[in-house]
């Protein structure tokens, strides 16, 4: 779709307005609008965040709120309260009290002279969480929602738990989310009190995995915030986007099948807007988004809802790579109508017919090393590489030579019959490409805790010896394989360190199975626009950031270690010249035979610098366990010019169950 020229307006920035909860918290936010809006009020678009608009979202800020401010509209980025600028206290992601003061900002925004009364609501990953969560308690004045990288349900796609599994990522995140919160606000913009809120925030603030890991089915905690249990709350209208390199990438398929007039869209990217994303192509996000905004908030009849409900980028072949730059392939519109179905069924070591066979899975626990990150964010070497290594400690079947190019759109399933020789155990499945040359990509995996194979609300032990049908679904994806290459179904009993093992080795007997591949047989190929972004920040660079991702092993007791660097770089803003830097060290370690062996250790420095002011965090955290519990220890050092104002441990032991 073109963009229709149209006459810009001048705008102004403000760093720092303050909204008063009725409570007295002063929440900070920043705003680009239009200056002329006393006399022409405009809508307002809320971004609400705990990244920090300051020093944490503010590049990717200035890339994209001046777009629509210039063409009709107030930008509004919230601190959440108790993160960068705001006051009060965070006790959790997604607290009802998170929401509350959504609900109460977008009424506050409604009733300014300078705003029309209409609302839309816009965030990637926690700010598309809570725009979906927001809109599900239908404020009236919130019109529209874009919401990008998020999920439907918290329990079973968020960085917590997958298919019951533990994800890893529920350390590392919480660790982050400690390093983040634990910021002093910007003493430029709370010259007289933020050295109070610093303190204050510092003393009372939680150590989150503690409370995600007391939470191990689920329970209304989980439920909480998850939209899948009531779609129909929801009449805001909603645009929802992500990407093949994202975690997320379930939820945009579940909104648009259960919310009417909900369209979707989803690129090569990983955890990054579209418009500046990698892997390309990019698109033009701005002008999709500023159409949506237009209907909706503006009520222009732009043909919005003609527009093709759902837009998928169909990868293209590729070789396993930690990185990429480009990932070539086609943009198409479909639906689920234009599927078909090919069911392949597992035999001795074969995809294929069925035929009876027996094989016996215990992996080392050290499978898995390949597997990337969770959810590819911070732009490293992150994504999955050669599973050659992991399919040779799995249980691999392998199907002939596809005698077409075959392109699989949607969530494949994976049927399997099996009995375990333990109550506890896990499973992990991967479909992978296999090149003519035996390079092995991963198109798409699953995970499950075989307590749960029934039920995550009520998980039961595996009846030992007992014969079980197990249903796995494998994330959402868009992917063709060439004519004359192979498919593999990749299947272990552990998956390190993308999730935490069970507490017992397990064996598992798989006796009988199918895989069943959505495919896109009619679908018309369409294009979207060229990436457009606003001018970026300005800032000087006093640190190049680096990323690094190694695995060490330990020959003499087979220990393998993950260790993860990532250091953002030290740079100043040379707008207003805050000095900020950070880094973050991981390491994840574990022995081949021996579940309790599994270490977690997540490091993280902060530091911000303001004249003569430095204020450096220090947080160390870590997370073992043992048959019946897990153990979780934390400390956090607060420095000011290298004097020490808070010196804070936590030590915590949560019982397993099922887990």
């Amino acid at each position: 779709m073109i963009e229709m020229t149209a006459v810009l307006k001048t705008i102004e920035e403000i760093p720092d307005m303050g909204i008063t909860l009725h409570d007295g918290v002063r929440l900070s936010a920043r705003v680009w609008r239009p200056v002329d809006t006393d006399q022409h009020p405009v809508p307002a678009i809320l971004e609400y965040l705990p990244y920090r608009k300051r020093d944490g979202t503010c590049a990717r800020d200035a890339l994209t709120h001046p777009y629509f401010a210039k063409r009709g509209y107030a930008c509004v980025r919230v601190d959440l309260r108790g993160n960068g600028d705001s006051d009060g206290l965070m006790t959790d992601e997604y607290t009802q009290q998170e929401l509350d003061d959504a609900v109460e900002v977008i009424h506050w925004l409604s009733k300014q002279p300078w705003c029309s009364g209409h609302i839309g609501m816009m965030g990637i990953s926690w700010g598309g969480f809570n725009a979906l969560q927001t809109a599900a308690l239908n404020p009236e004045p919130l019109k529209a929602i874009i919401t990008l990288c998020s999920t439907v349900d918290r329990f079973f796609d968020d960085i917590h738990y997958k298919g019951g599994c533990l994800l890893n990522e529920n350390l590392g995140w919480g660790a982050t989310m400690w390093a983040y919160s634990s910021r002093a606000p910007d003493p430029q913009l709370r010259p007289s009190d933020w050295r109070r809120i610093w303190l204050d925030r510092l003393n009372q603030l939680p150590f989150l995995p503690s409370i995600w890991l007391r939470h191990q089915t689920r329970d209304d905690y989980w439920r909480h915030g998850s939209v899948c249990e009531q779609y129909d709350a929801i009449t805001a209208k909603v645009l929802a986007i992500g990407g093949w390199g994202d975690a997320y990438r379930n939820a945009v398929p579940q909104l648009v099948q259960n919310l009417p007039d909900a369209h979707g869209v989803i690129g090569p990217w990983v955890h990054k807007y579209p418009h500046f994303a990698a892997p390309e192509p990019r698109i033009g996000f701005l002008q999709e988004a500023l159409r949506w905004w237009d209907r909706w908030l503006k009520n222009m009849d732009n043909g919005v809802e003609q527009d093709s409900k759902f837009k998928v980028y169909i990868l293209q072949s590729s070789r396993p790579s930690t990185w990429y730059t480009y990932r070539p392939g086609r943009w198409i519109t479909t639906a689920p109508e234009t599927r078909d179905f090919l069911t392949l069924h597992l035999s001795k070591h074969q995809l294929g017919d069925p035929k009876p066979f027996k094989i016996d899975v215990c992996s080392p626990l050290t499978t898995g090393t390949h597997a990337g990150e969770y959810c590819a964010l911070w732009l490293g070497p992150d994504m999955p590489g050669d599973q050659r290594t992991d399919d040779a400690l799995s249980a691999c079947f392998d199907s002939q030579a596809l005698p077409e190019d075959t392109t699989i759109v949607g969530a494949p399933k994976v049927l399997l019959r099996l009995t375990s020789d333990s109550p506890q155990g896990q499973i992990a499945v991967r479909l992978n490409h296999v090149h003519p040359d035996g390079a092995s990509y991963r198109i798409t995996y699953g995970v499950l805790n075989l307590a749960h194979r029934e039920d995550s609300e009520n998980p039961s032990p595996v009846p030992v010896g007992d014969t079980l049908e197990i249903v796995l679904q494998l994330d959402h994806i868009a992917y063709c394989i060439p004519k004359g290459h192979r498919l593999r179904l990749a299947i272990s009993t552990s998956y390190w360190p993308l999730i935490w093992p069970s507490p017992t080795v397990t064996t598992l007997t798989i006796s009988a199975g199918q895989v069943i591949l959505p495919l896109c047989l009619h679908a018309n190929e369409t294009e979207l626009p060229a990436p457009v972004t606003e001018k970026p920040m300005t800032f000087e660079e006093l640190r190049k950031p680096f990323h690094s991702r190694k695995t060490l092993v330990d020959h003499a007791t087979g220990a393998t270690t993950l260790e993860i660097v990532d250091d953002f770089g030290k740079h100043r803003d040379v707008d207003h010249g805050l000095i900020s830097r950070s880094t973050c060290h991981e390491h994840w370690t574990i022995l081949p035979d021996d579940p309790c062996s599994a270490q977690g250790v997540c490091r993280w420095t902060t530091e911000l610098e303001r004249d003569e002011t430095n204020l450096r965090v220090e947080s160390y955290c870590t997370m073992m366990c043992d048959t019946d519990a897990f153990h979780l220890s934390a400390k956090l050092d607060a420095f000011e010019n290298d004097d020490c104002l808070l010196h804070k441990i936590f030590i915590d032991s949560i019982p397993r169950s099922n887990l």
